[in-house]
């Protein structure tokens, strides 16, 4: 972790008590959430829920990044948001919404793109990177950073009724994101003009943060090695165990210099 195990005080005794009474956690999985740092990027509808949960769970340090500001459209699904926040950047409005719920998390906002320095800085400097992102050549970026840095990666993505999530560890020969798609799904869907439906993305936005926490604390198994998707409209979960493509650009046998 990025930061020395902290006792815990009476107060978060009392706030993190239902963590600390589950075996698999205890107050060492609790005093690991304090003391690890998220970088989270996207706070739309994916990002929304998962900041929003690895804040109250106690995460200590989070990286906030989005270039964006809130508008009425967004606030169908983008919970961390309210009417009150309409032009706001949406970092300014997800960091006060964050602090209120608690206190104990400190937050760092870029109100920007990174670009591929950034990218990397934040990475290494993170003990798990959650992808909220809306679009492909950000996933790939992300994922690029990830795999040279050696930080677990948390990405999902929603559509429609449609969503999925996965896990990379980015260690062994597990797979990196970029094994699943290639140059091609550039030219992708969007929600802004496909919809999206709302609830869809708090439970897949759920999932990364339950899936970071536990990785944070040391809990497990996880979704390392498979991807999950949800079919929203009839219900239905499916697992697809995941494989390292030997021809990946990013984490195979030839990977390119800073492919993304």
């Amino acid at each position: 972790m990025t930061a020395s195990k902290p006792a815990l005080s009476r107060d978060q005794l009392v706030r993190y008590s239902r963590h600390i009474m589950l075996k698999e956690f205890g107050v060492g999985g609790q005093e690991r959430l304090l003391a690890s740092r998220v970088l989270l990027i996207g706070l739309g509808g994916l990002g929304s829920p998962a900041s929003m949960y690895l804040a109250a769970a106690g995460v200590g340090e989070m990286v906030l990044v989005d270039f964006d500001r809130v508008e009425l459209s967004n606030l169908q699904r983008q919970i961390v948001h309210g009417t009150s926040d309409i032009k706001r950047p949406k970092v300014q409005s997800a960091r006060d919404r964050l602090l209120a719920m608690n206190p104990d998390v400190r937050l760092t906002t870029w109100e920007k793109a990174l670009d591929e320095r950034e990218l990397i800085d934040q990475a290494a400097a993170a003990d798990v990177v959650v992808d909220c992102s809306d679009n492909f050549a950000t996933r790939f970026a992300i994922n690029a950073a990830c795999v040279q840095t050696g930080t677990p990666l948390v990405s999902a993505a929603a559509i429609r009724f449609d969503a999925q999530v996965a896990v990379f560890m980015n260690r062994g020969d597990g797979g990196c994101y970029r094994c699943l798609y290639d140059d091609a799904a550039t030219g992708q869907e969007t929600c802004a003009a496909n919809g999206v439906a709302s609830p869809l993305l708090g439970i897949i936005g759920s999932v990364q943060a339950m899936e970071a926490m536990k990785i944070l604390a040391g809990v497990g198994p996880g979704l390392d090695g498979r991807l999950l998707i949800l079919d929203g409209l009839r219900m239905e979960w499916n697992a697809i165990h995941l494989r390292r493509d030997p021809g990946c650009p990013v984490c195979g046998d030839r990977p390119s210099a800073h492919a993304s």
